[in-house]
């Protein structure tokens, strides 16, 4: 198989990692989010789930994919783990392959709703009727239908097999280093227009004011929940991206990096969207994920000067964001087919991806003509969603925490940390501490929260 893959330059491994967290759980589920949960109190909580517990759990998983050098299954089996224990890399990478199934049809969403901006098709409502319900008619015919849904997923699926085929520094690496800093630049300009608005500080009073009463056992869960999502942590991605890792790399300063970029693109968000909607007297309208991206925020574009190039740039931000997102999800698998059964790249691009061409359009159809086809109430769309991330990933994140805090050789965490010495102070001994005790009990009181209300 030859030498193991690694990112060749420091920038690169950054961009291709924070490329992997930021995605659509920082651009449409944070906003959603913190508007149900108090604004300003929810942020709280979440810049503090955020660094007291997700960079720690981010920091093993770094230290398992580069100390086992492989894939999420890999991983486990090179540092003596037994086979239960590969159970957790499996159900990782079982995880990360449902959520492909049904992101590369929002990845196509997004593509769909960006070339609807630059024709302005998407602007061209039903005077007579209320622009809310125009544009969930439109939302309804763009994600609902049977066919141009489905032509956006597969261009979205094409762009994956193109970009994983040619490799982790000709592949990821260089796509990351382009499409992250259009990211940003393109967040700037946002938060710039938004912040122009008239009533733009009323919404940041929202957004960046706590009131710390409403912070509540509820508001707490979600938080965490949030963060957990928008890090990928039990995903796999962390463990594969960490196995190209160089040996000096500095798992600490990168993870508190990669979670620090991470929280400014949900903040910036949140700068872009709550001025936006007040400004425009939409604060009470549904802020609930699809319906805010698609339905709100196109009601705010064409109240305002300049509609098309706004909301351009939006759509665009919003489709780097997830093709980002599906290229680091993709490559769990991509890596695991080609570690497990010894194949070339190439091979495991085509035997991972192709069959996405029948299971995307399964989940895209299950929204539109194959709605009637339910389990457990639930579309394949909504029920792939729902026990990957609701169920699967935490169970993967308490597997990751009690598997390095307590049964992997010690050493491990140790010496991956501190560069086996030559990291100077670090704070390993604290990081066990919490993976060992606080995180899988607070990730375990998520996963019973989610049961009990069900």
């Amino acid at each position: 198989m030859g030498k193991k893959a690694q990112f060749g330059s420091k920038i690169g491994l950054v961009a291709a990692t924070v490329g992997s967290a930021v995605g659509l759980g920082n651009v449409w589920r944070f906003p959603a989010e913190a508007q149900a949960n108090g604004g300003a109190a929810f942020l709280v909580v979440y810049i503090a789930c955020v660094f007291l517990l997700g960079v720690p759990v981010m920091v093993s998983e770094f230290a398992l994919g580069r100390a086992g050098r492989s894939d999420a299954v890999g991983a486990f089996k090179n540092l003596g783990a037994s086979k239960p224990w590969w159970g957790v890399g499996a159900l990782a990478v079982c995880a990360s392959y449902m959520i492909l199934c049904f992101y590369m049809v929002v990845a196509g969403w997004t593509i769909e709703y960006l070339w609807a901006s630059l024709t302005r098709a998407l602007y061209d409502i039903d005077t007579s009727a209320s622009m809310e319900s125009s544009f969930a008619g439109k939302m309804q015919d763009m994600i609902g239908g049977s066919y141009r849904p489905l032509v956006a997923t597969y261009i979205t699926i094409l762009i994956n097999i193109c970009v994983l085929a040619v490799g982790v520094q000709k592949g990821i690496e260089r796509l990351s280093n382009i499409l992250m800093p259009v990211l940003f630049l393109v967040l700037l300009v946002m938060c710039g227009v938004s912040m122009s608005l008239d009533k733009a500080a009323e919404g940041l009073a929202y957004f960046l004011n706590p009131d710390f009463s409403k912070i509540t056992p509820s508001v707490v869960l979600n938080a965490l929940g949030q963060a957990f999502f928008s890090l990928s942590l039990g995903m796999g991605i962390l463990i594969t991206y960490s196995s190209y890792f160089p040996n000096s790399t500095k798992l600490t300063k990168t993870a508190v990096t990669v979670s620090l970029l991470d929280l400014l693109v949900a903040m910036m968000m949140g700068i872009i969207i709550f001025p936006a909607i007040t400004s425009f007297g939409l604060q009470d309208a549904n802020l609930e994920g699809t319906t805010l991206v698609f339905v709100t925020l196109p009601e705010v574009f064409n109240m305002m000067p300049w509609t098309r190039l706004w909301s351009t740039l939006f759509f665009l931000l919003l489709t780097v964001a997830a093709i980002t997102s599906t290229i680091s999800i993709a490559e769990v698998t991509v890596a695991f087919v080609s570690d497990r059964f010894r194949t070339s790249r190439i091979k495991a691009c085509l035997i991972t991806l192709m069959p996405l061409f029948v299971f995307s359009t399964v989940c895209s159809l299950s929204l539109g003509v194959w709605s009637g086809f339910r389990i457990a109430d639930m579309n394949i769309f909504n029920l792939l969603d729902t026990v990957a991330t609701n169920i699967i990933l935490p169970v993967v994140s308490i597997g990751v925490c009690v598997y390095l805090g307590w049964v992997a050789p010690k050493n491990i965490l140790q010496d991956e940390i501190s560069n086996y010495g030559k990291a100077g102070r670090h704070p390993g001994y604290l990081i066990r501490i919490i993976i060992r005790y606080i995180a899988p009990a607070l990730i375990s009181l998520v996963l019973i929260s989610y049961f009990l209300n069900v």
